[in-house]
Formats: structure tokens, C-alpha cells, sequence
């Protein structure tokens, strides 16, 4: 058997890799466009910022290293331009000579990738993108002598460069066509990385896009002038499917190649894998893009062992993903709040704030968490988590209970490591099943910050639970403070009707609903307390 993989690092190589060891006596090429075929894509922004001091750290493999090792044919700057999928075949250009040659396979495996997007602005030849490490070539060549620069695009690639790019000594604006940094968080979620990255130096120039570069500047659509030695340009990307389209395999609304649970493509014998195709959302079954190196890794795996005859079975997607800037990490996995309301999904929202580990040891630090459910199953449908350490294991335990289908009522079962260095008895999972429980069974009513106009405006009293210290450090405009510890005593003092609590986090307003629904009161809490509206404040006021 003959395989051709088109495209290396991540998915390409994963596949060569993974058929040598299942099949020896296979003949695998590997043909990759660029100068290197295995490197660490997601490592380039710290090799410009210089926390990956050595160019070296980013080179995996070499095709010598594969050649040894593998016995793969491994053609770095071979450009295949055609595919003839009726009689197996790949056109081939060998970049260094210009020569063309016709290179016939038994199966294929198209793993192109993605491209940055560029805009068709006037002088945006001068912007540099981030895909490759030609790319961090120049861009660490340009870093060297910047002063300024403009990175355009408030994505997870244009948050880290930014970061980057300022631990260089570089005065650096972010620009961003929406309202946010980092869009699949949601805003109140969002708002705690922004603040970091102003706190850290970093200009964030929101809902405004670049109209022109020039070689000293970047305009935006509001006629702002922005300085910039150095233009970065991370605005997403988009599959590198032309190829595919060319030679007629079926292609997804997202413009990446449609493939099944085998990862095979509409043409016999040629399958895809990675960020070129589309995957299956966990939450809708739907189609999505997912250009994720843990998918594409995945993929390569599974799409060697379909080749080899093995039964496999691509599972679905939840795009679970962290960031980390500069001391505050953002991790998130499945659906947002944004997603889910404009898909006309109903949901359940909870928000905690809990410490990363024990209270009385030392070094805890508060994290916001934000879990969002189905109604009527219980099903877990995504979850968000901002803070400092312990926001990646929590998100990951939450992915992964979304993959097994456990409720988010019974994450309250789930038996994690504790000692208080590392958690809680309680551990914060542990705790939205608590929450998640009590909203199943009816023994919480909860509001979410953007509901609190609504609920004053039909008559609800807002009543502030936290202590005067508290109240007097800044408060929702509106309440009255009646501190918890003296509700049971004062409840005279709320007029009739029903009543909005809050407190900082949840925990306290919680309480303070039962003190006041067992006295015959209408009562909910606001979901998160102050915080998570103080939060949200901040990011829709920026």
C-alpha cells in the first residue's frame, strides 16, 4: 500500500506516524509545502516574546529524524497543485527547481490546514501573520527593532502575540472589530483578561476595524491613527480546501472539507483530517470549524487507523480551549450564553467564584466559573472558567464530563483528588453540582446580571446582603443594605413584594433567599452576586 499525506505538523505527521508503527511494510509520503513539517505551531507567539528562547525548541522533527526513525518519505517545500481523485493521483511542484511531477497513490490523506485570513486592505502587504516559522522568522526579525505595534484581531492568537509582543518592550494596541477581547467567552467572562491586558500595558481599541496600514501607522474605521513599527495580523482563519474544491470533493458551509466519522471525504479512497475539515458539534450534531492542534493530533491517529482497516469513530467536537495572559488564565469548553441565545436554545446559567484551593493555605486565589445547562436534561452545554491556577483542571474535568454525559447535577458525585494545596473538600466542580441541584429541585431561584432592569422594573426590591464595609466599596445602584447576619431581624424593613438578593459571589444571597422564602417571601438571588455584575459592567463599558 501506498500512502500520500498532503500537509505535515499536527495531523499529517500524526497520521505517518501512527500507519508506520501499524503498518510496516506500507510506502508513506509525506508532502509539505513549507521548510518544516513538524514543529510547535502554538509555540510561536513566546518564541517572539522570548519565553522560548531557542528557535530550535519549535523544530519536533526533521525529515532526516522521520527518515531514520520511521522510514518516511518526508519532502519538505513540494507543493502538491492538483488532485486527480478517479485515477489516484497528486501533481506535485518541487518549489527549490520548479519541476512537476505526477505522484500516484492508494489512499490519501489531505491535511492542509488553515490560513490566516487577510483583509484586502490598502497596505496590508506591510502586516506579518502567524502560521508558520517563516512567519516567526520575520515577525522576530521585525520584533527586534519595534517600538510600536498593532495587532489586529482580539482572538486567542492576537491576545497571546499581544502579550508577547509588550514582555519584548513593544507598546502594543490591540484592535478588534467586536465589542470584547476573546469572543467565545462571554462578556462578563471576558472582562477580567481585558483588565489584565490594560493592566499590563496593553491598549485594547474595541468595536473599531483597521481601514488602511501605512508604513509608519494603522488607520481605523473611526479615522483614529494608531502608531506601528510592526503589524500583526490575527484575525482567524479559514481552511486551506481549494485544493479539494478543485478536484470536486464535497465541501461544508464553513468552506472546510466534509468528511464522516471515519474521516473519509466524498471521493473513494481520500480521506482529511485537522483544521482543513469540518467537524460535528457535541452540543447541535451540527457542522464546525475547530482549528485546535489537540483535534488535529486526534485525527491523524484515527484517520490511519480507518486506513489500516481498524473500526474507528471521530467523536464530536466541544472546542475546549485555554489561554493564559500574562497571570490570568481563560479556559473554556462547548456553547457560550451568546451562542445559545442567538441559536434560540434555552439554558440555565450558574456563576461561582470559588478559590483555587483551600482557604487557609496560603496563595488561594479566586477563580469566576460559569456553567451553562440544559433545562429539561440537565445536560451540561458549556462551561467557561477565568483565574489563576487550577482554571485548566477544573475546565478539563468539565469537558470531560460533558463527553461522558453526566449531568451537571451530579457533579456534585464526582470523587477528586484533594489535599488543600490543590482544592477543596468542596472542590468548585463539586460545587456548580450543588448549585445545579438546587436549581433542578426547585430550592434556588436565580436572575442573571443582565435581568436585573427587568426584575426592579416589575416591581422587585433589590436588597444588598453583604456587610456595610462591602456596600460602601460599591454596590448595585438602587439597593438597600440589610447585611445577612441581621436579615432574620430586619425583614420588616423590605417592602412587600418580591425581593432581588445579592451578595458578592452567590453564596451569601443564596442563603438570604431561604431566610426569606420560608417567611413567605418572593425571593431569588442574583446568579454570581456583584461580582459577576461588576464584571459584566466593565466589559460592556470597554
Amino acid at each position: 500500500m501506498k500512502v500520500v499525506i498532503v500537509g505535515g505538523v499536527a495531523g499529517g505527521m500524526s497520521a505517518a506516524t501512527r500507519l508506520r508503527r501499524l503498518m510496516e511494510s506500507a510506502e508513506i509520503v509525506v508532502l509539505e509545502r513549507g521548510d518544516h513539517v513538524s514543529f510547535a505551531n502554538c509555540g510561536l507567539p513566546y518564541y517572539v516574546g522570548g519565553v522560548i528562547p531557542k528557535r530550535e525548541s519549535l523544530l519536533l522533527q526533521t525529515p532526516e529524524s522521520l527518515a531514520a526513525r520511521f522510514r518516511l518519505d518526508v519532502r519538505v517545500r513540494h507543493e502538491v497543485i492538483a488532485l486527480d481523485s478517479e485515477n489516484r493521483t497528486v501533481t506535485v511542484r518541487a518549489l527549490d527547481s520548479g519541476r512537476e511531477y505526477v505522484e500516484p497513490f492508494d489512499e490519501l490523506v489531505l491535511s492542509t490546514g488553515a490560513a490566516p485570513i487577510v483583509p484586502p486592505l490598502p497596505g496590508v502587504e506591510r502586516a506579518l501573520v502567524v502560521r508558520d516559522v517563516a512567519d516567526v522568522d520575520r515577525l522576530a526579525a521585525a520584533a527586534a527593532d519595534a517600538q510600536s505595534a498593532v495587532v489586529v484581531g482580539a482572538g486567542f492568537i492576537g491576545v497571546e502575540m499581544a502579550e508577547n509582543l509588550v514582555r519584548k518592550g513593544i507598546s502594543t494596541t490591540v484592535v478588534g472589530r467586536g465589542p470584547q477581547v476573546l469572543a467565545p467567552l462571554d462578556v462578563e467572562m471576558a472582562a477580567p483578561v481585558a483588565a489584565e491586558m490594560r493592566d499590563n500595558g496593553i491598549r485594547l481599541e474595541l468595536g473599531v476595524e483597521p481601514v488602511g496600514i501605512d508604513a509608519e501607522a494603522v488607520t481605523l474605521s473611526d479615522r483614529r491613527v494608531i502608531p506601528a513599527d510592526l503589524v500583526v495580523m490575527a484575525i482567524g482563519v479559514r481552511p486551506e480546501s481549494a485544493l479539494a474544491r478543485d478536484a470536486g470533493l464535497a465541501i461544508g458551509s464553513g468552506g472546510g472539507i466534509v468528511v464522516d466519522d471515519r474521516l473519509r471525504t466524498s471521493a473513494p479512497h481520500i480521506y482529511a483530517v485537522g483544521d482543513v475539515v469540518e467537524k460535528l458539534d457535541a452540543v447541535t450534531g451540527q457542522s464546525m470549524l475547530v482549528p485546535l492542534a489537540n483535534a488535529a493530533n486526534r485525527q491523524g491517529r484515527l484517520v490511519a487507523d480507518a486506513i489500516t482497516g481498524l473500526t474507528v469513530a471521530d467523536p464530536p467536537a466541544r472546542g475546549t480551549a485555554i489561554i493564559g495572559v500574562f497571570d490570568v488564565r481563560a479556559a473554556r469548553t462547548g456553547w457560550s450564553e451568546t451562542r445559545l441565545q442567538a441559536a434560540g436554545r434555552p439554558f440555565r446559567v450558574l456563576h461561582s467564584h470559588p478559590l483555587a484551593h483551600a482557604g487557609y493555605y496560603p496563595g488561594a486565589r479566586a477563580m469566576s466559573m460559569k456553567l451553562l445547562i440544559d433545562p429539561e436534561t440537565d445536560a451540561i452545554l458549556g462551561a467557561q472558567a477565568v483565574g489563576g491556577e487550577g482554571v485548566d483542571k477544573r475546565i478539563d474535568v468539565l469537558a470531560t464530563a460533558m463527553a461522558g454525559g453526566i449531568p451537571a447535577s451530579r457533579l456534585m458525585d464526582l470523587e477528586l483528588a484533594y489535599a488543600p494545596q490543590f482544592g477543596s473538600a468542596k472542590d468548585p466542580v463539586n460545587m456548580l453540582g450543588y448549585m445545579a441541584d438546587n436549581l433542578r429541585i426547585g430550592a434556588l431561584r436565580t436572575v442573571q446580571w443582565h435581568e436585573i432592569d427587568e426584575v426592579i422594573a416589575a416591581g422587585s426590591h433589590l436588597v444588598d446582603v453583604r456587610s456595610p464595609e462591602e456596600f460602601a466599596a460599591g454596590s448595585i445602584p438602587g439597593a438597600r443594605n440589610i447585611p445577612l447576619d441581621e436579615l432574620r431581624e430586619r425583614v420588616d424593613e423590605i417592602p412587600q413584594g418580591s425581593v432581588l438578593v445579592f451578595c458578592q459571589v452567590g453564596q451569601r444571597g443564596n442563603s438570604a433567599t431561604r431566610v426569606l422564602t420560608q417567611r413567605g417571601r418572593q425571593a431569588v438571588n442574583l446568579d454570581g452576586g456583584y461580582r459577576t455584575w461588576r464584571d459584566a459592567i466593565a466589559g460592556q463599558s470597554r
